[in-house]
């Protein structure tokens, strides 16, 4: 099955080599290009996009906005975000995995880590970019003054619907594992490690890991390590 990519940034000349990269490959293509957020978000419905490439800074509708406006649409559940983002330590990563991005990748990444990102999305799994770890994500996490400590009660609470096992699934997939990994570390099949982090996305309301460890961070079932 060939991946249809959207490409979304206001600078001509990245969305060009964005497109040459990727319909270099025989499993991708792109299927339009956006300048700005709310053109993303049509052409994401129009061309029946599988993964977006989403620059954050951009005029009009930026892409955290239109990030919130996919994950929000109906329409789009099957629609998933990688933020492409100049700083990987910019506040805004956190702020877009929270919108309901899959992930972030630096645009100074290698082209092959770019690709890899496109299939890693398309796949429903979460991209966390080498320099951008869970750490990091943990770091903003516990520094940001939550608006609306409400919700975050009401994260914590969701958590009382997950079974033992869930929870210790969930701890794995915040520290970054995979689930080949956390099989190996738990003494499971990795189908059954797949099965928990299925009915934790959909007991939390995830729509992928990435969503799953901002959670866990969040509710407090995690807390950044100290360095």
């Amino acid at each position: 099955m060939t991946i249809r990519v959207l490409l979304a940034d206001d600078q001509a000349l990245l969305r060009s080599a964005f497109r040459v990269l990727v319909d270099s490959e025989p499993d991708m293509e792109v299927v339009g290009e956006a300048s700005d957020g709310a053109e993303a978000v049509r052409l994401a419905k129009e061309q029946q996009a599988d993964v977006v490439l989403m620059d954050i800074r951009m005029p009009g509708t930026d892409g955290l906005a239109a990030t919130r406006m996919i994950s929000a649409d109906p329409d789009l559940a099957d629609v998933r975000v990688v933020i492409l983002t100049t700083f990987e330590v910019d506040d805004y990563v956190v702020q877009s995995l929270r919108a309901g991005a899959s992930g972030f990748l630096g645009k100074g990444s290698e082209p092959e880590e770019l690709l890899n990102a496109i299939r890693i999305a398309a796949g429903g799994q979460a991209l966390l970019s080498p320099a951008a770890t869970t750490g990091l994500i943990a770091r903003f996490l516990a520094t940001d003054d939550p608006a609306d400590g409400d919700s975050d009660r009401a994260r914590g609470e969701r958590l009382d619907s997950l079974t033992v096992r869930e929870r210790e699934v969930l701890v794995q997939v915040a520290g970054g594992h995979s689930n080949d990994e956390i099989a190996e570390r738990l003494e499971v099949s990795p189908l059954t490690v797949k099965t928990h982090v299925n009915r934790a996305m959909a007991k939390l309301g995830a729509r992928d890991r990435a969503q799953l460890v901002v959670t866990a961070y969040e509710s407090g079932l995690v807390r950044p390590r100290v360095e």
